[in-house]
């Protein structure tokens, strides 16, 4: 590889040569600027000053009422507009930046921490490289929020996340500068690497820069493109955001915790690399007063020093075949403008990787000492950091299964828990705390959870694995072969099932459904209300001789009265349930559409029809003998599912198909989510864009009935 680590300019060395004086020996060491803890032990000791220092407003414990003033900001519509700016200008550009993000998101809610961490190296990426011909990815896109103001939608921010408004994530369709779609997570070197190639093929030279941090590098399919990437040796940048964050804090009841994994400890051993920065910096100086006959003996230095502090003689990334840069203080624009201009200026062979060290929340006090708390938020006031968390009467269906799960572990000494970096998202740290040793953090992981959880079954450990349904859609093959085929006990807890509101498509629950239920030896079953997910999590407790899985929705349980103690009752697997009793028309409903299915019910008895309402609760297995008595005393049977095409109603059709329940005069309908993709927005817009709201379910039975006047005005 053509690219020498050491030809870098010395900013900081040549700093400290002529200036010595200035440095104090805890900070002689620094690689690219001082780094994070040497600033972080600065400020501190600055706090303890006399009066005579001028307090910062991270001192103060504040930050502004109202939005500073950004002027320059007002200047920048695209990257295009900061190509003519000083470094000096760059720096100012940053802090008007930070600003306005807090501001933004001050109004609209969304993920605020992990953008303000990357200010200082979206400002720089977009300095130095030229986008959109340059393809700068984001990963997780929850961390492009500077980068969407610099690309030309500053003006709409204040519609991130909500109805028609801007994705919180990079998205393809919304900009051209959003080259990669990244909702989930660990994706962009695979991307970058395909793109790059792509490059080569059409014989184009422009640049691949794939940024992946704030917990994306846990996951697998992170080290399987890069191995793969320094295979096929073709030029990219990937740009490691570590923030110390390798477990996303979705919030944690006593504050952050250490991140998961080896990774993090690997990460800052690299980061206090102490000689081996030492002799980089030597190295260059060497390099820059001598000349280019050097390099060759500088290479040689710089080799010794990974040769030094690693027995393989160099760092993991290097054994992928990465070329490894940093650590780097990621919010000195100096040295990463520099870095950046020189890895994009050197005519090298193959995958570079610089380790970007960033603070979480930086900038805004408030997220500086709470990481957890401001991973995403609602909206909050700026200058106290106060969330306006709205009150309700019931809780979330997140913290019921969290409740009825611990309510199970309390008798029953085998139950224990695994998230995928997930503990708040999850409501697992609420079992962490009474169970500390009983849940497992595995990170942005879901396959190795999956396989995971296996393993513990072949135990007789009762697993009850928590996964948002659309994060499973990454574990699928290990639920199959791994859970499913060899009928091992895994309980499946499958969180932000049905429609999601502000995370959008992404975050969209709508297929576990149909690819659980098709699996053989799998139980799959939805609760209706909060009580029923009681009694779920017991029924899923008590199944022991295959896997289980239930899904339950985002947002708060509708107030039905609990189990006593929160002990659900086990119900009989594949036996529904009859709410109403009413004749001609009878609605199945599965899950949580139960509750438009109930309220559709009230809508038409208003129009003099009273109808039968049922609650299917499992999909697998059927319960045959109330979808047989269903259709056979019914005109119309109607199946409701907030999931996709080819779930509990394609269950349902098979069934009435293959036992002759169609044959006759018995009309079959199923209302499930539209094939498309719906995006973000309000749970009630959403709803109704996809035809799923009590009205259309009312409305839907009245044109079946051939009463199209009465439908039309249910639906006005």
């Amino acid at each position: 590889m053509a690219l020498c680590t050491l030809s870098f300019p010395a900013h900081f060395s040549q700093a400290a040569a002529s200036n010595p004086p200035r440095l104090t020996h805890q900070c002689s060491h620094l690689f690219w600027g001082s780094d994070l803890q040497c600033q972080s032990q600065q400020r501190s000791k600055a706090r303890k000053r006399p009066n005579g220092v001028c307090a910062s407003l991270s001192d103060r414990g504040e930050y502004h009422s109202q939005r500073p003033p950004t002027p320059l900001l007002d200047t920048i519509n695209y990257p295009i507009h900061m190509k003519n700016l000083s470094v000096k200008e760059l720096k100012q550009l940053a802090d008007e930046l930070r600003s306005d993000v807090i501001f933004n998101v001050s109004k609209t809610g969304g993920h605020l921490g992990s953008s303000l961490g990357v200010v200082e190296l979206t400002v720089a990426l977009h300095y130095v490289f030229n986008a959109p011909q340059d393809k700068i990815l984001w990963d997780v896109g929850h961390q492009s929020y500077p980068h969407k103001i610099l690309t030309g939608r500053r003006d709409k921010m204040p519609t991130m996340r909500q109805t028609n408004g801007l994705a919180g994530f990079t998205k393809r369709t919304e900009s051209e500068y959003d080259c990669f779609g990244t909702g989930h997570s660990s994706t962009t070197i695979s991307a970058g690497l395909g793109m790059a190639v792509g490059r080569d093929l059409k014989g184009k030279n422009n640049n691949v820069v794939a940024v992946i941090g704030d917990g994306a590098m846990t996951a697998g399919q992170a080290y399987e493109a890069m191995n793969n990437a320094g295979y096929l040796d073709s030029d990219m940048i990937v740009i490691l955001n570590d923030n110390k964050q390798v477990s996303l804090p979705t919030a944690t009841l006593d504050g952050p915790i250490p991140p998961v994994g080896a990774l993090s400890s690997a990460l800052s051993r690299l980061q206090s690399n102490r000689p081996l920065r030492e002799l980089r910096e030597v190295a260059k100086g060497v390099t820059k007063q001598i000349g280019g006959p050097m390099h060759e003996l500088a290479a040689k230095v710089d080799e010794y020093a990974r040769g030094m502090i690693s027995g393989s003689g160099s760092t993991l990334f290097e054994e992928l075949g990465l070329y490894y840069i940093g650590p780097v203080d990621g919010h000195n624009i100096d040295d990463l403008v520099a870095i950046l201009k020189e890895v994009k200026s050197t005519k090298t062979t193959g995958p570079v990787l610089i380790h970007v060290v960033t603070e979480k929340g930086r900038g805004y006090p408030y997220a500086e000492k709470a990481a957890d708390k401001y991973h995403g938020v609602v909206k909050f006031d700026p200058a106290t950091g106060k969330q306006f968390k709205s009150s309700a009467p019931t809780q979330s269906y997140t913290t019921y299964f969290a409740e009825a799960l611990i309510a199970e572990a309390e008798v029953d000494k085998d139950i224990v828990a695994i998230h995928a970096a997930m503990g708040g998202g999850t409501g697992l740290n609420l079992f962490q705390r009474r169970f500390p040793t009983r849940c497992f953090d595995v990170g942005i992981a879901e396959q190795h959870g999956v396989t995971f959880a296996a393993g513990l079954a072949c135990e007789g450990i009762k697993p009850f694995c928590a996964i948002y349904s659309s994060f499973l859609q990454r574990a699928y093959d290990q639920v199959v072969h791994d859970v499913d085929l060899q009928k091992l006990p895994v309980r499946f807890a499958m969180d932000r099932a049905g429609l999601v509101g502000a995370d959008g498509p992404t975050h969209c629950g709508a297929f576990d459904v149909t690819f659980m239920a098709c699996l053989p030896n799998m139980v799959v079953m939805a609760p209706a209300d909060e009580a029923e997910l009681f009694h779920m999590v017991a029924t899923a407790a008590a199944i022991d001789d295959r896997p289980s899985c239930f899904r339950y929705p985002r947002g708060n349980g509708v107030g039905v009265e609990l189990p006593a103690g929160n002990k659900g009752i086990p119900l009989e697997v594949g036996r529904g349930r009859i709410l109403i009793e009413g004749e001609r028309v009878a609605i199945l409903g599965y899950g949580t559409a139960v509750q438009s299915c109930l309220v559709a019910s009230s809508l038409l008895e208003q129009h003099g029809l009273r109808i039968t309402v049922a609650d299917a609760r499992f999909c697998k297995p059927l319960d045959h003998a109330l979808i047989r008595s269903l259709a056979k005393s019914h005109d119309v049977l109607i199946t409701v599912e907030e999931g996709s095409i080819g779930g509990f109603g394609s269950h349902v059709a098979h069934f009435l198909a293959l036992n002759g329940l169609l044959d006759g005069t018995t009309k079959w309908r199923p209302l499930v989510l539209p094939d498309r993709y719906i995006d973000h927005g309000a749970p009630a817009d959403q709803l109704a864009m996809a035809g799923m709201t009590p009205s259309h379910i009312a409305a839907t039975v009245f044109n079946i009935l051939g009463k199209t006047r009465e439908a039309l005005e249910i639906m006005s």
